[in-house]
């Protein structure tokens, strides 16, 4: 089959699109046939290397990319009975010890990190659920704020934060959300109640000024950091991605770096809400797996709306 690994660290041109062994599935586990696959920053710091630096990856050559994929099963391994061949699913890639990843003609995965694909809606846009969505989830339960109270999300017209601001806005919290000023109609319309530009001098002044006294939590999908928990109230609660950082705790607050595990009971939820339409799943665009290093490229240079998605 055809996959893209990495050989050695770098920029995009690192990609390499090659003939590797189609993986079997072992016990526990399926064979998904990739139909889509979604590139994510996090993949970016795989092929440059920052992963392995941090710690989070162990040095090895070559490496698979790629953590979550839309497509059909095509084989079982022994012990499965949930799913079967000819199933539509998503699947989530979270292990970092595995030496192929998403971006692949086929990607082999526990059963439990997979879950029935979203009815009605194209693999290319059921593709950008797994990783955004799944992290936006997981970072709320986290955060466990009870319906009614407030929430910052920064970074809110990214793919986790668009996310995390419609998750919230669901389980009834009121959310503040900055975003570019020209994204602002687009994150009301995700359920924000409050917009504060991601340009504005002082976050936390602003968000405070809508929230006096600050939000219960913050969600920061933009790394941004200490103001962000700068706007949080006393004794709030505060949730950075992994990778990003977290701020040192102050006045009393909780801080917690989410780092995604893949469960795929909470997947089919989210799956179950795309299907629905109360999920806005986005694609920036789609190309085809060979084009790897050109989709990376546009992943640097920045500017996107939505996820770019791999076609195999």
């Amino acid at each position: 089959m055809r996959a893209v690994i990495v050989r050695a660290f770098g920029g995009p041109d690192v990609l390499e699109h090659h003939d590797v062994p189609t993986p079997d599935p072992g016990p526990g586990q399926v064979r998904i046939r990739v139909q889509a696959a979604a590139v994510n920053p996090v993949d970016a710091a795989t092929r440059t290397g920052d992963l392995t630096r941090a710690g989070l990856m162990a040095e090895r050559s070559p490496i698979g990319i790629g953590w979550d994929a839309a497509g059909t099963i095509d084989a079982t391994g022994p012990g499965v009975t949930a799913f079967a061949a000819g199933d539509a699913v998503i699947g989530l890639r979270d292990r970092l010890d595995v030496p192929l990843g998403a971006y692949a003609q086929h990607l082999v995965l526990d059963a439990a990190a997979v879950a029935p694909a979203p009815a009605g809606v194209p693999p290319e846009q059921a593709a950008t659920l797994p990783l955004n969505a799944l992290t936006a989830w997981q970072s709320l339960d986290t955060l466990d704020l009870p319906e009614g109270a407030t929430l910052l999300v920064t970074g809110a017209a990214g793919a986790l934060g668009a996310y995390a601001v419609e998750l919230a806005a669901q389980r009834g919290l009121r959310v503040a959300a900055t975003a570019a000023a020209a994204d602002e109609a687009f994150v009301r319309g995700l359920g924000a109640t409050w917009f504060v530009p991601r340009t504005t001098s002082d976050l936390p002044a602003d968000v405070r000024a809508h929230v006096p006294g600050g939000v219960d939590g913050a969600l920061d999908a933009a790394v941004i950091g200490a103001r962000a928990l700068e706007a949080v109230r006393n004794r709030g609660a505060f949730v950075a991605v992994v990778g990003g950082g977290a701020p040192f705790p102050l006045r009393g607050t909780r801080v917690t770096n989410v780092w995604i595990s893949a469960d795929g009971d909470q997947l089919t939820q989210i799956s179950e809400l795309a299907a629905s339409g109360r999920l806005t799943m986005r694609v920036a665009d789609v190309l085809p797996l060979k084009d790897a290093a050109h989709a990376h490229q546009r992943l640097q240079e920045g500017g996107l709306r939505g996820r770019l998605i791999l076609t195999p």
